[in-house]
């Protein structure tokens, strides 16, 4: 076995591998053998089939089964051993002359190689980079605090209508003279309000309604489209389209929403039991919560620039024609990539290795471990945030840290996991490594920091 590799340039290099008789004969002959134990032949008895009839039949497969098996062997080894950093996987070079396992006892291979650029990563004080704190205001608390009281609010039945009241009643389509039309349309339960309605003069018909009470609507007039039409009368926005005359709805119950008072029992629903104790401390810890969700903003703002910053300060070579035969061969199953749809994706593909390798170099030359507690905060913040997107929000720890390992157990997303929390910790050491420029705005002047990229 010779295996040796030549550099094209800085990027590129061929590996080449020539694989002689002595490599492969007794590992063939051992196939071979294990085939002629199972063979079973007319005329010959179970295990007794001649060896040479079996080598005819199938020697040619199993030497290029072989031969490539051990060709696959031998780069995996030589990559290992020599520590060579390449990008992607070694792919058949271009020049590859065909192989003929019918007459060829050696065989040269060759294979193209992309390899890892060399840079640095330089960081000191003299880098500024800005770091910028959303200011919580007390319109943003109310509001807050307004979610929580009305998650936790109830509906009570009250006598007459105001103009944000449910009101539930059965809908009947009248003829031309107001009496109800013989297998017209009707639609039983709906619920409407009048804050919905932008017709005044329907809106004033709904307002101070009891359940009983008969109202005259005009739903070409009184609904703002055929879609909402086709909601109220139960039918089809196509059927709703064509509606053109009056509807009587009789009342049968008017809800009104109260919202939770700011008590023990919604503080303890919004945070857990006796976490607080009274008004001033729930909204101080909420106004606690609200930094941390804003704070996570910051962060992804942060590594935006740092890595524009980063992306922009050293500059990283490719071997593009590498990559894109590459990327095509790992995707060549995939309908929606292809070589002109690759084109225009390239510049992200190779933005994207570029952070990743600058990431890989601040890890390695500052000997940055991801441990497996570093994983398990990235599950926990993870399961924490789907918990809140269901309105979750004092999920016991145990529960919590219970959940983020089941998540953990899954591989695609403990790999994506894995990623986050080596990126978390290359942006912590950013962070340490230059200055920092503290910058408190407003919600809409960091909104717009986004617009302006």
């Amino acid at each position: 076995m010779n295996i040796s590799k030549e550099n094209i340039d800085d990027l590129n290099a061929v590996l080449k591998l020539t694989v002689e008789k002595e490599d492969y004969e007794s590992r063939v002959d051992e196939v071979l053998k294990d085939y002629r134990k199972k063979a079973n032949m007319p005329g010959f008895r179970p295990g007794k089939v001649p060896f040479g009839m079996i080598k005819k039949m199938y020697g040619k497969h199993v030497l290029a089964e072989q031969v490539n098996k051990i060709v696959s062997e031998e780069i995996s080894k030589y990559l290992f051993e020599s520590k060579l950093n390449v990008l992607g996987e070694p792919l058949p070079s271009e020049t590859q002359e065909t192989i003929d396992f019918e007459t060829q006892e050696n065989f040269q291979f060759n294979f193209d190689l992309a390899l890892a650029p060399e840079f640095e990563v330089k960081l000191s004080k003299r880098e500024k980079l800005p770091y910028y704190s959303i200011e919580v205001t007390d319109e943003m608390l109310d509001q807050q605090v307004k979610q929580a009281t009305s998650r936790f609010g109830t509906s009570e039945i009250v006598e007459e209508a105001t103009e944000e009241s449910m009101i539930k009643g059965d809908f009947a389509q009248l003829d031309q003279d107001g009496k109800i039309l013989e297998g017209g349309i009707t639609a039983e339960d709906s619920v409407i309000s009048a804050v919905s309605i932008k017709n005044e003069e329907a809106k004033a018909k709904l307002i101070g309604a009891k359940a009983g009470d008969v109202i005259v609507i005009t739903p070409k007039t009184t609904f703002e489209d055929a879609t909402q039409t086709s909601y109220m009368l139960k039918i089809s926005a196509e059927e709703a389209e064509q509606i053109d005359g009056d509807f009587q709805f009789t009342v049968k119950e008017v809800t009104n929403y109260i919202e939770a008072e700011l008590n023990q029992e919604l503080f303890d629903q919004v945070l857990g039991k006796d976490i607080v104790t009274n008004e001033e401390e729930f909204v101080a810890k909420i106004k606690e919560d609200l930094e941390k969700t804003l704070n996570f903003e910051s962060e992804y703002k942060f590594a935006m620039d740092a890595k524009e910053k980063l992306m922009k300060k050293i500059d990283i070579a490719l071997p593009e024609a590498f990559l894109k035969r590459w990327i095509l061969t790992i995707n060549h199953d995939k309908e929606e990539i292809t070589p002109e749809s690759l084109e225009n994706d390239m510049p992200k593909y190779l933005d994207d290795l570029r952070w990743q390798l600058i990431k890989n170099e601040i890890l390695k030359v500052n000997e940055i471990k991801i441990e497996e507690a570093d994983v398990l905060e990235v599950a926990k913040k993870s399961a924490k945030m789907q918990f809140m997107q269901y309105g979750l929000s004092n999920i016991p720890e145990e529960h919590l840290e219970s959940y983020a390992k089941d998540m953990m157990n899954q591989e695609e997303q403990r790999r994506n996991m894995s990623e986050t929390a080596a990126q978390d910790k290359v942006i912590a050491f950013i962070k340490e490594a230059v200055k920092i420029e503290d910058k408190t705005v407003n919600r809409e002047e960091f909104n717009q920091l986004f617009e302006n990229n």
